[in-house]
């Protein structure tokens, strides 16, 4: 009976080995093969994704391009700078924004980097990002209507002012810091840029669900693969 259990153990163990070797030769061939005929960009926007079909990964990492992750990067660093001018430091309400800010940022950077063997993830990652923002948004609400401020409509002139920077080139946070000057000014900005940011990561949603229906997961790609090795076998 033992001996049958120590054969069993190292039965598991050896397929085990066998597992772990074949990834790393598929790893290895992918990689090969990426140098040879057709270079991967991992810091391509993140439509390149696609590209990548027939591989074992999924193209990730790129964020830094993704439209969705520098609105977040403007609207975290015009948070902090919001809540240093017109929020007591001292309040848990500060802490709450900055950190809700921070949340959709950093959400949308892990989520773009784990996509190379978690689709899942990502699509997780980016919606927590979006659930963050959306907390953000309703927190400068608050603050317009606890104070009797006026929050712009969504067709005035006001809104599409805002809305109409985010064709300028060499955008940053230079570009919205003269609205800075007092607090319902800068609250409705931060509304527009938030709701932007939204749009985006909306649309960013919907194109990784539909890219994970059409390519599956990284665990049905293993799989996939190590089938075709053992049939070539």
């Amino acid at each position: 009976m033992w001996r049958n259990w120590r054969i069993k153990k190292n039965s598991k163990l050896l397929e085990k080995a066998r597992f772990q070797i074949l990834s790393f030769l598929i790893v290895w061939y992918n990689c090969d093969m990426a140098n040879t005929t057709n270079k991967v960009n991992c810091d391509s926007s993140y439509a390149s994704n696609s590209s990548n079909k027939d591989g074992l990964f999924f193209t990730h990492g790129g964020y830094r391009n993704l439209q969705s992750y520098q609105m977040s990067t403007l609207v975290y660093d015009l948070t902090v700078k919001f809540c240093d001018a017109f929020v007591d430091r001292r309040s848990r309400t500060t802490d709450q924004m900055v950190q809700a800010a921070r949340s959709g940022r950093q959400n949308i950077a892990e989520g773009s980097q784990a996509a190379g063997t978690s689709k899942k993830t990502e699509i997780k990652l980016t919606s927590v990002a979006r659930a963050s923002l959306e907390e953000l948004l309703i927190d400068y609400e608050d603050f317009l209507r606890q104070r009797g401020l006026i929050m712009w409509a969504k067709e005035s002139q006001e809104a599409k002012t805002v809305r109409n920077l985010a064709y300028t080139q060499n955008r940053s946070y230079m570009t919205y810091e003269t609205y800075l000057k007092n607090s319902e000014l800068a609250a409705n900005v931060l509304i527009c840029l938030i709701h932007q940011t939204n749009y985006l990561l909306d649309r960013q949603l919907k194109k990784l669900s539909e890219e994970f229906l059409d390519q599956g997961g990284f665990t049905e790609r293993l799989y996939n693969q190590r089938k075709n090795l053992r049939d070539k076998n």
